[in-house]
């Protein structure tokens, strides 16, 4: 008994430690990065005031590094000091500070300030706080252009439907084109099965739900549902509780058919009609496949369907230059099939 009494006296010892470590941390950290924000002020002040000659500034963190570093050793590399002075002139606001302060440590801040688009930047301050993202995550997540992906679906749905607010969450926000699966460490050539993409995302689905974004939680795999003479299985079956609707993933390792197209229609009919709790939002089905024909998506029900999707998906991290084009094509086909669409709506009205 007294055996017992000890462990549980060190446990708590150890407790009370470990929470004084990481407030101790978390006061470090708010200290320091205010320091940066301070530092970068002030070198942006001299700059103004000081002399107007070429390089100046660059002339002045020069000397600024030297004379910190012989007196204060590592730590303010001309880099460093060139950081804390971009870090002021991206949050010159006071007040914005010290919000990050407490939320971010400097890594993350250092990683998010780098992003050139105003928009992207505030999203991922935002997601980086609420989401509390690693530095690595972070990374990875800038380097695949996710709030572009996510922008680009809105996009769309903006087009679909003028009324929609883009700060207003739709089921767009949560849906991307082309998801980026490079954690599952699958090459492109040969593509890999579809039973080995789906046992792939089973063993890394702590990543693909954060490529997935916000609220989806894990149901099934090969998931059952019956009618009274078939067994269909689904692949993988998620909830997502900010939408509050069950999110269907077919995986395709090749082109999208409108045979995938009717057979998720199937699904999610039956699935909103065996499965779907009171209170739930209808069920939406996302394909996801290796490429798909604009053509057969154009002639489907997912030219205007707020509950199917198909997406592309990548196996390899693509460079910013390619992911970039990805966005462009996939917006271009999008305007060029509403605007024919339109024409043929036309067309229909005067006959």
């Amino acid at each position: 008994m007294l055996v017992e009494n000890l462990n549980d006296f060190y446990s708590e010892i150890k407790l009370i430690l470990n929470q004084a470590r990481q407030q101790a941390y978390k006061l470090v950290n708010t200290t320091m990065v205010e320091a940066y924000w301070q530092i970068g002020r002030r070198i942006i002040e001299e700059e103004q005031s000081g002399e107007k000659r070429a390089n100046y500034g660059e002339y002045l963190i020069k000397n600024l590094s030297k004379a910190l570093t012989d007196e204060l050793g590592k730590g303010f590399s001309y880099a460093n000091l060139w950081n804390f002075r971009q870090f002021y002139l991206i949050f010159p606001d006071k007040e914005i500070l010290y919000t990050l302060c407490r939320e971010l440590n400097w890594s993350v801040l250092r990683l998010i300030m780098r992003v050139d688009n105003p928009s992207a930047r505030k999203y991922y301050l935002d997601e980086a706080r609420a989401q509390q993202w690693s530095v690595r995550q972070l990374q990875r997540n800038i380097n695949a252009l996710y709030y572009e992906r996510l922008l680009s679906s809105k996009d769309k749905q903006k087009e679909l439907n003028n009324q929609i607010n883009f700060e207003k969450e739709s089921t767009r926000d949560f849906i991307k084109d082309p998801y980026v699966l490079e954690f599952l460490e699958l090459t492109e050539d040969p593509w890999p099965k579809e039973r080995e993409i789906e046992k792939a995302i089973i063993n890394n689905l702590s990543q693909f739900l954060l490529e997935a974004g916000k609220g989806f939680s894990f149901i099934g795999r090969q998931y059952r549902i019956s009618t009274e003479t078939n067994h269909y299985y689904i692949d993988l079956v998620f909830y997502n509780y900010l939408l509050k609707c069950f999110i269907l993933v077919d995986l395709k390792a090749e082109q999208l058919t409108y045979q995938d197209i009717g057979q998720m229609d199937t699904y999610v009919r039956m699935f909103d009609d065996l499965k779907r709790g009171e209170g739930d939002n209808p069920t939406i089905g996302i394909i996801l496949c290796s490429s798909k024909d604009e053509t057969t998506v154009k002639y489907s029900v997912l030219n205007d369907s707020e509950q199917i999707f198909a997406s592309k998906y990548r196996l390899v991290l693509p460079t910013e230059e390619e992911l970039i084009a990805e966005l462009e094509r996939e917006k271009y086909l999008f305007l060029e099939g509403k605007a024919q669409k339109s024409l043929d709506e036309r067309a229909l009205d005067k006959d």
